[in-house]
């Protein structure tokens, strides 16, 4: 009898709760669905007005957009290319993720599993902080500090490593392609450090304790249990950064020279990027030339996807690691 009554009473607690969870997924399930159809619309829109506004730009051109270096959009004849603004966005970004990745995941590393509690968490308040300065601050502080200050070293690098090609050239001043990277580095730097230490953080622990139990030492422990599972989430981290490295504005236009050439001596007073070349010529330019600016826009946005695209096939090879912690 006790148990048919409780059968009784369980039957119809059960049926409601499913009934309420299935009341509950299917919101949840449109307003998801809504949500990705929403973010590939607006993809599509901003693509479709780059295109609209870039067409008649690219009909006046008079040379090949994707070969020419020079930027002359204003005048009577216009002649633009994204040759040497390609280039430069590519190369100073490059520069700052491999200068950042290292420093990131070493920082996001000691956080998690080296410093003290109490260090760690102020820490990781100070990275995500960092994380949230504005973009300008970093250039005027690049300007009035950096710049200067990397004159030596860059005279250091010329006159004792020259016979590398990116340290070669003359002259060597501080406004140069490294110094722009730099500052990019450590505007991405945060980022990278605090996806990765989160990522980190999620490793499995038994995975942990058992390489420590059979003898490991902690840089083993790490190497073997930690960074296997948080590759994936480092590689978006530094994807993401190198994102945020190709479409900064103001940073990299108070230091780079804003010249329209492709040279790979970084320590010379040359180059350029498309978000930086916007933000200088945008308040001057005709509507030919606003219509050039947007089609190097269009380009960068085109840069992105296809780096986001590879990303994301990389990680989709390192599924192994997923459920890792499941």
């Amino acid at each position: 009898m006790a148990t048919s009554l409780g059968t009784r009473k369980s039957g119809p607690a059960l049926g409601r709760s499913a009934f309420r969870r299935s009341r509950g997924d299917a919101p949840f399930r449109f307003a998801s669905l809504a949500a990705g159809i929403a973010l590939l619309a607006i993809m599509a829109a901003i693509g479709v007005f780059l295109v609209v506004k870039a067409v008649p730009a690219l009909q006046a051109n008079t040379s090949h957009f994707l070969t020419e270096l020079t930027f002359q959009p204003n005048a009577t004849k216009p002649v633009f290319g994204i040759g040497a603004l390609a280039f430069g966005t590519v190369l100073s970004s490059l520069i700052a993720l491999i200068i950042a990745t290292p420093v990131a995941v070493g920082v996001a590393l000691f956080i998690s599993h080296y410093a003290p509690r109490r260090l760690a968490s102020a820490l990781g308040y100070v990275v995500d902080l960092l994380a949230a300065v504005p973009s300008v601050v970093y250039g005027l502080w690049g300007v009035a500090f950096l710049v200067p200050f990397m004159l030596g070293p860059s005279k250091f690098l010329n006159t004792y490593f020259a016979w590398i090609p990116l340290f070669g050239g003359d002259p060597v001043v501080g406004k140069s392609m490294l110094t722009a990277s730099l500052v990019l580095a450590i505007m991405i730097l945060p980022i990278i450090a605090a996806i990765s230490r989160e990522v980190f953080l999620q490793a499995p622990k038994f995975q942990e304790e058992a390489a420590l139990a059979l003898g490991a030492t902690r840089w083993e422990m790490i190497r073997i249990a930690v960074l296997p599972f948080g590759r994936p989430g480092v590689i978006s981290a530094a994807m993401l950064g190198l994102g945020r490295a190709m479409g900064e504005t103001i940073a990299v236009a108070l230091i780079l020279p804003a010249t329209f050439n492709i040279s790979f001596h970084v320590l010379t007073p040359s180059g350029n990027s498309i978000a930086a070349n916007i933000a200088n010529g945008f308040g001057e330019a005709t509507d030919i030339g606003r219509g050039a600016l947007i089609a190097t826009g269009l380009v960068l946005f085109l840069i992105t996807l296809l780096v986001n695209m590879a990303a994301r096939m990389v990680i989709a090879r390192r599924k192994e690691f997923r459920g890792a912690a499941a």
